[in-house]
This record gives structure tokens, C-alpha cells and sequence, in this order.
């Protein structure tokens, strides 16, 4: 496994113009044991996205979890941010690692295509991403991945494997067993009356699965 900080739970941030209200339930995913965030807004003008990859850079810091940025390398460099996350047809893999070097973690997003993981991983990823697994508010014109997918895809990629899509505390450990090293949580995780709990739970899944 190239990067092994890369597991557990995977919060992905909801697009929030109150940067103080952003901060403040990332804590509490922090607090509850996620062991990455990554920040993805794609409605926010450049200095919103500025202010608040910042000030979540900090805040993860806090705790050493990394901060992945979904979809702009030009803010990640200029942040420090710990990694990117890029899309099919975001920043290209080669270009982003060329720019920020080996130490930093990126991800690709590979949808169901076993073959695009195939690729992510020669051009030098430290994980990829299938989804969505389940029905997703977040993106929901999205492919359908089945859970053989990801039993194929271990057999032929080493890098790790993030599950996406719907997941919810009631279908994680499905995704989990199918042989995601981590899962990626957005709305079932932030918008809980108790996000720290419901963070602690998520947790909790990948102990029972080891």
C-alpha cells in the first residue's frame, strides 16, 4: 500500500457559506475519529474557497488528519493543503503530481470503471474512488457501482479503495466488507443532530471489520 493514511472514515464537507458553521461541524467529524476531510465546494467565489480551505487546513492540523481539496491544484498549492482529489475531467494526475510533488496525497474519483482505476494508478494516485454505491444527494446523476466491482478491483489494483455514493450508517459496513479501506460520508455526516456521535459510529464500523 503506497500511502496508509488512507482509511477509516472520509468526511467530504458540504458546501456551506457560513464558514463558521463549516468549521464547527468539521470539528465534531474530527473529534468523532474521521481519519481524512476533504473540502468541496463548488459554488463558492475565490475568496470564500480561499478563507475556508484555509482555516480547515488549520483545523485539521489540530487533530493530523489530512486536508484533501476536491478539484482545484492551484488552491491546494497555494494553502498547503496535505492532498487533491480530482475528477475525470479536473486537473490531470500527471500535471497535479508533477506540481505538487510525491509527498502530497491525491485521489482520483473512477465512477464504475474499473479501467480508468487501472490508469489512475500508473499516472501515480495514492487512492481511488468508486460511487456511488447508493442513491446520492450530493451528486445524484451519478453511476451505480456494485459491490463486485470492488472484488475485482482488488485483484488488480494495489493502491487503496475509497467507496462513495449514499453511503449511510445502515449500508456502510456493506461497503466496508466489500474491501473499501475507506468510505466517503457527506450528508448522512453532517447533517446528524449529533455529528460527533455519528462520526464515533462510522468509526466503530472499521474495528468491527479487521
Amino acid at each position: 500500500m503506497r500511502n496508509p493514511r488512507i482509511n477509516g472514515l472520509y468526511a467530504i464537507t458540504p458546501e456551506l457559506e457560513n464558514t463558521g458553521d463549516l468549521l464547527d461541524k468539521t470539528r465534531q467529524v474530527l473529534e468523532g475519529g474521521a481519519q481524512l476531510v476533504q473540502y468541496r465546494n463548488k459554488s463558492a467565489n475565490r475568496i470564500l474557497l480561499r478563507e475556508q480551505a484555509g482555516l480547515l487546513l488549520q483545523l485539521c492540523r489540530e487533530y493530523t488528519v489530512p486536508l484533501i481539496i476536491n478539484d482545484y491544484l492551484d488552491l491546494t498549492i497555494e494553502i498547503g493543503a496535505d492532498g487533491l482529489h480530482v475528477g475525470q475531467h479536473d486537473a490531470a494526475i500527471a500535471k497535479a503530481r508533477n506540481q505538487l510533488g510525491d509527498n502530497k496525497i491525491i485521489g482520483a474519483s473512477c465512477y464504475n470503471n474499473l479501467g480508468l482505476a487501472l490508469q489512475a494508478e500508473k499516472e501515480g494516485v495514492d487512492y481511488v474512488a468508486f460511487g456511488a454505491f447508493f442513491p446520492s444527494l450530493t451528486k445524484p446523476n451519478t453511476v451505480s457501482v456494485t459491490m463486485n466491482l470492488i472484488g475485482e478491483a482488488k485483484n488488480k489494483i494495489t493502491v487503496p479503495i475509497v467507496g462513495i455514493g449514499g453511503i449511510r450508517l445502515t449500508n456502510a459496513k456493506k461497503v466496508i466488507q466489500s474491501g473499501c479501506i475507506a468510505i466517503a460520508v457527506c450528508n448522512d455526516l453532517f447533517q446528524s443532530g449529533n455529528i460527533k456521535a455519528k462520526a464515533a459510529q462510522y468509526a466503530q464500523l472499521f474495528a468491527e471489520t479487521k
